[in-house]
Parts: structure tokens; sequence; C-alpha cells
């Protein structure tokens, strides 16, 4: 990759700085400071972090290298890809264009490209594609169907485009759900294009310049991406780097230094700016009424019962956090370039001691606090889950007790009293039976590194239920792809796609788990199977007809 740095821009950009004001007590600045550094160790890459209060920037840091290679340092120059964090700038971007009259937020997405989804009746707004209530499915999920690892790929955002183009149905009907989707920004990027006829980089960067963020940009040639970048490292043994090949921009993609950042922190808590009206601004901070999940790039929520706005971003060891409290008139943003890193984390730890909550250590039960009711190897066998559909198995082996999850080996568990079980090798990973107040049996899992969580046991009746029934090959046209299912013994199954075999779990009649996928299944009037709906993280109801 090409890093080139003009130093025009560079002088530029220091003369808009954000200037530090040191209006903090050196206690909170120690404990920031500590805060700031504990993922970085000596030779390492790193972060930058900065608060603004009141319109003013009482604190940044910078540690570790922004490249091991040549031992640059990370500095007020360096640039980070703040990935789905850049989310917030294309939304900004889309609401400049409504305040001038050149699109309504109320305006369906097919209005300006009428070959996309026109199966589906319902409108698709803008604003559905601005708060991830369209439906659209997420890119990066349907190429992982097809068995594509996005990242080794040189994709733009016409591939993107191409990809939904062929997709026939929706995740659910536009705003009645919210599911995060980055399909949404890609093609809000592209409106931004058809609409003011630039292109979506070259309209942006002189919003940006408007904004006095100079060294911000979005990124539609990896091969010419201007310097100094933090180059991204994970540590496998040892610290590594990767090549950045991808084009796609909108949904992220977006290069930025600390100090851009900052000066944007600024211009939010002010109000106003030269370029963007106070109307806009206010806008872009608020939700639009038909989530309160999600408004414009931005998540919302609350912190220690204070309502904040925020987003996180990660492209690999690139991670970028923002959390905003309105309220207090407090931002706090951190960027890094190292996979050890955690900025959700930090970010928040940071605004705490701006806050004046103390970070604690996360108080959780590592382990039943009573013995219950007695219940038998028989009654806990079956098939657990959350409303995630994540699962636990549990099946009896001559007198043993056995836990199967994905991705896991199988592991024997035993018993330690009436209705806890733990591990074998590892007592500190118990598991509690007990029935709830609608007298399902459920399993709580216990561990030293994490808070309790519960499964409900499914119950469904088999009678009669022909387990190869299931048994055939499934194909999908929106992907050109397809699996094949076989049914093994028990309630397990062989899901095999192209040169890959996954284990399923049958958890009713009508629902298969495999892997990171829930496959619904449907039937035709006499029973017969004749379409498997698959659902993963960002995809829904995938509809998979049965090869005849």
């Amino acid at each position: 990759m090409k890093y080139p740095f003009s130093l025009v821009i560079f002088l530029f950009a220091h003369s808009v700085s954000a200037q530090v004001q040191p209006a903090l007590p050196a206690q909170q600045i120690t404990k920031l400071d500590a805060i700031s550094t504990q993922d970085v160790p000596p030779r390492a890459p790193g972060i930058a972090t900065g608060v603004v209060i009141n319109g003013k920037v009482v604190y940044t840091k910078y540690a570790g290298y922004a490249n091991l290679g040549d031992s640059m340092l990370i500095d007020q120059r360096s640039r980070f890809n703040i990935a789905s964090n850049g989310k917030q700038f294309t939304a900004l971007a889309v609401l400049i264009l409504a305040d001038q009259k050149k699109i309504k937020l109320t305006d369906d997405i097919r209005t300006f490209f009428p070959a996309l989804l026109p199966e589906i009746p319902e409108k698709i707004s803008i604003n559905h594609l601005l708060t991830h209530t369209s439906g659209i499915r997420d890119v990066y999920d349907l190429w992982a169907l097809q068995g594509i690892t996005w990242w080794k790929q040189t994709f733009s955002n016409e591939d993107a485009f191409a990809l939904l183009l062929r997709q026939r149905e929706l995740n659910f009907s536009p705003g009645t759900r919210y599911l995060y989707s980055n399909s949404n920004y890609i093609l809000l990027a592209l409106l931004v294009e058809k609409v003011t006829g630039k292109s979506f980089a070259e309209y942006t960067n002189r919003m940006f310049r408007g904004l006095n963020m100079p060294n911000t940009s979005f990124e539609p040639d990896h091969g010419n991406i201007r310097g100094p970048v933090a180059l991204p490292y994970f540590n496998f043994d040892t610290w590594s780097t990767y090549n950045w090949i991808t084009n796609i921009h909108g949904d992220g993609n977006l290069f930025s230094t600390l100090n851009d950042q900052l000066v944007w922190e600024q211009t939010l808590q002010a109000g106003s700016s030269k370029t963007v009206s106070a109307r806009v601004l206010k806008q872009s901070q608020q939700l639009s009424g038909i989530t309160d999940q999600y408004g414009y790039g931005l998540e919302s929520g609350m912190h220690h019962n204070i309502p904040y706005r925020f987003h996180e971003g990660a492209t690999g060891a690139w991670k970028a956090t923002v959390v905003r409290f309105p309220e207090k008139r407090l931002s706090v943003v951190t960027l890094t370039n190292s996979g050890k890193t955690i900025p959700a984390m930090q970010t928040r730890q940071a605004a705490d001691v701006i806050l004046g909550f103390e970070s604690q250590p996360e108080s959780f039960a590592t382990k039943p606090a009573a013995i219950g009711a007695f219940v038998s190897l028989d009654e806990a066998v079956g098939v657990y889950q959350n409303e995630n559909d994540f699962t636990f198995t549990f099946e009896k082996r001559d007198t043993s007790l056995f836990l199967i999850r994905s991705g896991r080996n199988d592991i024997r568990v035993e018993r330690e009293s009436a209705n806890v079980f733990h591990q074998w090798n590892d007592p500190d990973f118990k598991q509690e039976f007990t029935y709830n107040s609608k007298h399902e049996l459920q399993v709580t899992a216990y561990y030293t590194t994490h808070a309790p969580y519960t499964l409900t046991k499914a119950t469904a009746n088999w009678t009669g239920f022909d387990f190869h029934s299931l048994d055939g090959t499934f194909e999908n046209e929106e992907t050109g792809t397809s699996f094949t299912i076989k049914y093994v013994s028990g309630f397990r199954y062989e899901i095999v796609t192209r040169d890959e075999t996954e284990t399923g779990t049958l958890i009713t009649p009508r629902k298969l788990l495999t892997g990171n996928y829930a496959l619904t299944v449907t039937t035709d009037a006499s029973g017969k199977v004749t379409h498997i709906l698959l659902s993963g993280d960002r995809i829904r109801a995938v509809r998979f007809a049965r090869r005849l």
C-alpha cells in the first residue's frame, strides 16, 4: 500500500488542531493515562484517545507504534481506519442533502435504484436505511454464506450493489424491526453519488474540509490511501500487520486522525459550523422516531442511567469507539491499531473517571446460591437454547452425561449435587438445572470469567416424526449457494456446504441449528419439506428451495 503524506495538508491540519486545555485534576489525568495504556505493552501498536468537555479538549493520549517496521510512533498525524464509526458521517451527508431539498428522507430508495428489490411491495425509505430498519440483508453475511472472506477480496461498492440486486426478499418488512446491516450505508453512499453527480469520496471530502477535518476521508482506493497510517497489527506470538485491500466505503473505511475526531466533537458541542446548519447538526444527534436503538449513524442507550449516544467500529485490528453524553457535554473518543486493545471498554472507563463513577471489576455469581431439587440424567437430556439460538445439548452415554456445544469438543460433565453438574476437568464450569415458572427445565451456566446465563430446554412432540424427512439438497438463487442435509443419529445431522461439513442439531421438528445459523423447515400441505429458511447474525429467512 502507498501512504504518501502531504506537508501542505499537515500544516493546514495543524493550524485547525484541537487545542488541549489542561482543565482536569492531576488525579484524573493519572487515572486516564492508566486506562489508555493498559493494553499497550512496550514495542507494540497502541492507541490515540481524547476527551472533550464543554467544547474544549481537556485530555489527549498517544501511545504505541503506528508502524513497527520503521519505528514510527502514534501521534497527532496518525490516521486510523475508524470503520463503522464512519457511518455518522455518511448519515450527515444524507441529512445535508435532505436539508437542501435534494432528497426527502421519506423517499423510497428504489426511486433512485429501481432495479433494487422490485418484488417488495412496501416502501423502503431512506430513513429506513439510516436507522437499520430497512430489512435489507447485510452483504458481508451474504458473502460469508457464499464461503467468501470479504476482507481477502478487493470488493467495491459496485460489487456489493451487484449482490444486493440479486436479492428478492428482505429480513423483515421495512420499519417493523431494527437489525444492523452494513448494506444500508453502502446504499446511502451510492445514493449520495446518484444525487450529487460526484463520487462519494469527493463529496464527503468537501464536507470534511468545511468541518475543519482535512485528514479525514472515505477511501475507495486501497492502493492510494493518504498517510501516515497507523498500520493494523494482530499478535499471534508476534506482532504482524496485513495488507488492507478492500474498497467498500460508506459503511466504514473512513480514515481519520484523533485530532479531526476531537474537532468534530467540539463542533457538535458548540452546535454550530460555518458549512453545516445548526439544524442538521442537531438532527444528526437525534433519533428518527422509527426505533429508539439507532439514529443517524449512532446508537442510543443509557450508561449509569445517563442517556448517551455511542458507536463502535471494528475492521480487523483497527477499532474505534465514541461515546457522547449530551446532558454532560462530554465526549470520549478512542482509536486503535492493535488487536489487543478493547476501546469499547476503555472509552467507557475513561468516561466513568470524568463522570465520577469508579470502574469496578464486574461482580457476578460463579456458582449456584443453593442446591435445588434432584434432576435425573434422563431429565437433563435434550437441547437448550436462548433467544439468540445459542444452544447446549446434553446427551446420555452409558451412565454419563455429555455436553455438546457448537465448535467445541463434546465434554463429560459430572454431578456434584442434586441439580448441579460440572465439567469433569474444569470444576469451575458448572451447570445448574432448575424449573422456571412455566415448569420448563432450564440450565444456568456459571464460570469465573463471565456472568451466569440461562438456556431453556426445547420441547417438541416427536411422535411419528421421520428424521430422514429433512434429507436432501437445498439451493438459494439469491446467493447461488446450496447445502445438503443428511440425518446421522439421535437429533444430529450432517450439513455439507461446498467442501465444509458441519454438525447440525434438530431442536424441534421444524428447527435445525448448525454453526452460526438457524434453519427453519417449511412444508407443503402434505407435510413434505419444500424449503429451508436460513437465518444468521444479520441475515434472516434466506430461502433455500429443495432440489427436485
